[in-house]
């Protein structure tokens, strides 16, 4: 659990690098500006700062103009709504002529067999050859219509084919971008209550387990104050990027806030996933930095971890609660440790809070 003040000195330190850049560029202190510089003080949107880097490498400034553009582009809340529009509206107007070429077919079809339909009759009543013979060119005439026009449908019908494939992994991935934190392409907040709501509806159902785990990155805020925030998110990615590794496809790993993150284990009891908080912790222990600006060894860096699991009656706020004392209760007794809520240091921190 992050400590109150340290996160109010984290984020007061990003206030201050956005008014920073509003002064030093003289632009108005208004919301969606400081918005924008705010996110690219934190650094979680990849996208934003390097668009705003290239912005300020080519005119040295951003001009109102291109506030808008960044918020609209990157920050504004109906930017995923907007995108998966768009793309719903292309797939619609993919299909609407696809159905289209298909009246087109029927009607060619229609025709066509009229014809041959025509040149039956003809056959009948001819006598001589010559009028077999223009017969027989008329009906030729016909199948190489048939001919043409059945390999002019299909040619659409492929590059239709094509286009809504092509529209439909974009969808996905504009999906995928709304539940995905940028900086350290875990799930996002909106996809971690999701998922665990989720799950405690099928173990409530199943009486199969759930259990959560919330890790912290221990002394965090100190070793972005002293590297910088560049580095700070570079230990971000290398956390998420351990965590990721030691957890199974079921599994949903995200970035719960801050350097805090959080996994959903579905059908795992809370013996194995104290297992997998240890794996973890041992990981991100066993990993030293490097600034990658320099090669300078920067040491390493250590997680706490509290680990709770699903008990039934248990609502997703009551489970959060108890693996966030659990995480708490890790950190007061010395950090890198995993504790869980049958551990005495568990009773002893809610007996504290108690009183």
């Amino acid at each position: 659990m992050t400590v109150p003040s340290d996160e109010h000195e984290r984020t007061m330190a990003f206030a201050e690098i956005a008014f920073g850049q509003i002064k030093a560029l003289h632009q108005p202190a208004v919301p969606r500006t400081y918005e924008v510089w705010y996110n690219y003080a934190t650094g979680f949107n990849q996208s934003l700062n390097q668009k705003v880097n290239e912005t300020l490498s080519s005119s040295g400034t951003l001009t109102e103009a291109d506030i808008d553009y960044i918020y609209s582009a990157f920050i504004s809340p109906t930017r995923v709504v907007d995108e998966i529009g768009n793309v719903n509206t292309k797939i619609s107007g993919e299909i609407d002529q696809v159905m289209t070429l298909i009246d087109n077919a029927v009607r060619s079809a229609t025709k066509h067999d009229a014809s041959l339909t025509d040149v039956t009759a003809k056959l009948g009543r001819a006598n001589d050859r010559d009028s077999v013979r223009g017969i027989i060119e008329s009906l030729v005439q016909t199948a190489s219509g048939m001919k043409r026009d059945n390999h002019e449908l299909e040619a659409r019908l492929k590059a239709s084919k094509q286009e809504i494939n092509q529209l439909q992994q974009n969808l996905e991935t504009v999906r995928n971008e709304s539940l995905t934190d940028p900086l350290t392409t875990l799930a996002n907040r909106k996809h971690f209550d999701e998922m665990l709501t989720r799950s405690l509806h099928e173990a409530s159902v199943s009486a199969e387990p759930v259990s959560l785990m919330l890790t912290d990155i221990d002394h965090f805020k100190n070793f972005n104050d002293t590297f910088g925030h560049l580095t700070g998110d570079q230990v971000l990615r290398l956390v998420a990027l351990t965590v990721k590794q030691n957890v199974k496809g079921q599994d949903t790993a995200a970035r719960y806030g801050g350097e805090e993150f959080a996994v959903v284990l579905p059908r795992t009891a809370l013996r194995e996933s104290i297992t997998v908080a240890n794996q973890i912790r041992r990981a991100v222990m066993g990993k030293e930095l490097m600034k990658r600006s320099t090669g300078e060894h920067l040491g390493r860096v250590t997680v706490s971890i509290g680990v709770a699991s699903y008990r039934r009656g248990d609502t997703t706020q009551s489970l959060i609660e108890r693996a966030d004392a659990c995480l708490y209760a890790a950190k007061r007794n010395g950090r890198n440790r995993v504790i869980c809520e049958v551990d005495p240091e568990y009773a002893a921190e809610t007996q504290s809070q108690v009183a």
